[in-house]
């Protein structure tokens, strides 16, 4: 019985569960079913599966659940289930899945839970009741139990989430006996205690987060066995000691953080080890010393916070070569010197912070450092730059502008007033022409904002008294090419304006030429996943873009936030794959000549206020002419760009078709797939990742997927990994990935639950 999705109403209690003695599966998820659940359904003495996740039930959980003996899969998540967790759970020995998240459950974990705590070696007879359990959620609730004493040891369990409750006490050494387990999520609870050595047994662990908590002791360099280790998260904790060289050997992390705890000491060199790490936090401490040049070996490091701690010394300039470098934290330490001129290089940094420290000298000319806030500079010994509200810079180029000023002062004087006015006459035509204003359509429309209603100056000047002069009260999102505003006209209808950051005078051919690269590539485009533009002004002072307002935000916003991430269900984020790649299907094989978006990312994809996606932001796009070379500058955001443009600068389709792939996997995952990414490039039969299963990597936020989703599911992940091939060439067109895409899926039943990655990285999976 599967009627997931299908907005059903009302409650179970008129249905009569007694005729259907033989139903094994009941999959009612994802409606607005309320009430009680009735305590007949627990006559389906076949009953192996039952999902009502994503529903309004209430009161408590019947007992009779544990009449259900051949249960293997339970999913109650996201409902209003009150009360304690029936102890005849326990009952259900061949319970597998068991999904209680995000309910208002509380009181403790039924003793029936736990097991014989005279575990000896991996003797099965000391097990009991739930020993078959392989994936445990339970977080979100407000459960209090002992820890130590609730749970026990799994041997078939890879996935185990506690977070978001107030479980108490330490976590013991029978967490080490759990050997299958690949993922240990307990963040936002009570523990206390030191973190066990004995979880250096969990050999196959890829995540471990124990964030929040009031865990004490050290960090124990006994984690280095664990090499498989994706995420190690301990922020948030009383943790001391220094940080264990150890952590080095993690060659695999992607994500260390260790913030707001008591770490001191120095920030050993061998984090520079971890080759495929890109987040990197270690803020709230008490470090000192120097940061070691060894971090610049972390070539994948996209964010990286070191502040408020006790570092000195200067800032190495190897930092500023990281090529994937999007922001960086460095405030509030003691440091000193110059900032390096590697920096200058780092056009795809989007975010600084260097406040309170000794700093001196100029700002590098790059638009993260030239557009930061005052409060993100402030507090340094002697920092420069033409940044307003700081000391300007006596820099060659200011001397270069008086000696140009002196030079043409003695011309002046030594020739005639004919020259004079001459002079005089260009330079009153050249400032006419920076103050001219233009606003054009983006085709001839009713719209109330179009050139038919408005004149150029008149909406200019609408626009800055909307916005107060561009105040950043009416700023909602901010990118590497501009700040994006809400603004309401004297019309009543509310626009997306895009202002585009000013650049320095010598610079504003470059700023003008990626302003109308915008333009020329927007003006022609009509499809339903690519956002709309109304016109745009062109002004010396501010040059902007006008959009249609999408309300639903951007998808790294609605993926990043855990209310917004459980309303995309599957077949909205099947959608929004879907219309993606339908958008650039549009772009590289219906626009003449094609064109190339170059940076499409989450922060690019906008949603409106159905989650229908919305393809945004071509300030980088670039127009692909025939027998052209296609060579360019570097542009698009790191995590997303293809691989062979770390060597060559060559921009084509299958650039895109990467960057897509990586979408994809972002959709389905919940969030940047930079470790699965890495893991793929080594993936093979022996390795542990090879077996790891599709349904334990996606996003766990959202309702375990139908028959129906789940064939898109595999599906999607197979055409994602074709798109991230390192070759070019073999990867498909975004015509062939929406032909795929459009195919009606082959039947595949049970395939979701056992599906691995190693067998969707097969080359004959790959065909769709």
């Amino acid at each position: 019985m599967d009627l997931a999705n299908y907005g059903i109403r009302g409650n179970l209690h008129h249905l009569n569960f007694s005729s259907f003695p033989h139903l094994q599966f009941i999959n009612f998820s994802n409606n607005s079913l309320n009430g009680t659940l009735p305590r007949n359904i627990c006559n389906l003495s076949r009953l192996s599966f039952l999902n009502l996740s994503f529903n309004h039930f209430s009161g408590v959980i019947p007992p009779e659940i544990g009449l259900l003996k051949n249960l293997k899969h339970l999913h109650l998540y996201k409902n209003h289930f009150i009360g304690f967790i029936p102890s005849s759970i326990g009952n259900l020995t061949k319970l597998e899945m068991l999904y209680l998240s995000v309910n208002e459950l509380y009181g403790p974990i039924p003793p029936s839970f736990a097991y014989d705590n005279n575990f000896i070696g991996s003797d099965p007879r000391t097990l009991k009741n739930c020993s078959t359990l392989y994936r445990v959620r339970l977080d979100g609730n407000q459960l209090s139990s002992n820890i130590s004493e609730a749970f026990g040891v799994y041997p078939s369990l890879v996935y185990m989430d506690l977070s978001r409750n107030k479980f108490y006490d330490k976590l013991t050494s029978q967490w080490g006996f759990s050997h299958n387990l690949t993922s240990l999520k307990i963040s936002m609870n009570n523990l206390s205690g030191i973190i066990p050595t004995e979880i250096e047994n969990l050999t196959k662990l890829e995540m471990l987060d124990l964030s929040s908590n009031h865990s004490t002791g050290e960090i124990p360099k006994s984690l280095e066995r664990l090499t498989l280790l994706l995420v190690l998260d301990s922020h948030g904790n009383k943790i001391s000691g220094e940080i264990p060289i150890e952590v080095g050997k993690l060659s695999k992390l992607t994500r260390l953080d260790l913030a707001a705890n008591n770490m001191s000491g120095k920030i050993p060199g061998e984090i520079g080890d971890c080759r495929q790490l890109w987040n990197l936090n270690l803020s709230k401490n008490m470090l000192n010393t120097t940061i070691p040049s060894n971090l610049g070996n972390l070539q994948s490091l996209v964010y990286h916070d070191l502040s408020y701690n006790m570092l000195s010394g200067e800032i190495p300039g190897r930092i500023g070569n990281l090529q994937s470098l999007e922001g960086t934290n460095l405030s509030h330490n003691n440091l000193s010197g110059s900032i390096p001129t590697s920096f200058n290089e780092r056009v795809n940094l989007r975010s600084i912070d260097i406040s309170c420290n000794q700093l001196v000298g100029p700002l590098p000319k790059i638009m993260a450092f030239q557009n930061a806030s005052l409060e993100e500079l402030r507090d340094n010994k002697d920092l420069c730059s033409n940044h307003t509200g700081m000391k300007p810079c006596s820099s060659l180029r200011e001397k270069e502008r008086t000696s140009r000023k002196l030079i043409l002062t003695l011309t002046l004087s030594l020739n005639s007033v004919a020259l004079l006015l001459l002079v005089i006459t260009c330079i009153l035509f050249l400032t006419k022409r920076k103050r001219n204003i233009s606003i054009q359509p983006r085709e001839p429309s009713t719209n109330s904002f179009s050139v038919r209603n408005f004149d150029g100056k008149i909406a200019y000047e609408n626009i800055i008294k909307a916005t107060e002069n561009f105040d950043s009260k009416y700023c909602i999102g901010k990118g590497g090419h501009g700040s994006v505003y809400k603004v309401e006209l004297p019309c009543g209808q509310v626009v997306a304006v895009k202002r585009v950051h000013a650049l320095e005078d010598e610079e504003s051919d470059d700023n003008l030429k990626e302003f109308s690269k915008e333009i020329q590539t927007l003006v022609n485009i009509r499809h339903r996943n690519i956002v709309k533009l109304y016109g745009f002004c062109s002004h010396s002072r501010h040059s902007f873009l006008v959009y249609e307002l999408l309300e639903g935000g951007n998808l790294s916003q609605n993926l990043s936030n855990e209310d917004r991430a459980r309303d995309l269900n599957w077949l909205k984020r099947v959608d929004i794959v879907k219309g993606v790649a339908n958008a650039l299907c549009y772009l590289h094989h219906e626009c003449s000549p094609p064109i190339v978006h170059r940076d499409l990312s989450s922060n690019n994809v906008l949603l409106d206020d159905e989650g229908n996606p919305h393809v945004s932001d071509f300030g980088t796009a670039k127009l692909l002419r025939p027998n052209s070379s296609n060579w360019t500058s570097f542009a698009g955001t790191f995590g997303y760009v293809a691989p062979e443009l770390a060597y060559t600068m060559k921009v084509n389709e299958k650039s895109d078709v990467y960057s897509f792939g990586v979408l994809s996997l972002e959709v389905i995952l919940g969030h940047h797939p930079g470790d699965i990414i890495a893991a793929i490039s080594s993936v093979s039969p022996a390795s542990g990742a090879y077996g790891t299963l599709l349904k334990d990597l996606i996003d766990q936020r959202s309702l375990a997927p139908g028959e129906q989703e789940a064939e898109e599911l595999i599906k999607i992940t197979k055409l994602a990994f074709g798109c991230l091939h390192q070759s070019p060439q073999a990867r498909p067109t975004m015509k062939q990935v929406c032909a795929s895409l459009s195919k009606e899926n082959l039947p595949s039943a049970g395939l979701f639950s056992t599906v691995t990655l190693g067998q969707l990285l097969e080359p004959a999976l790959l065909r769709c």
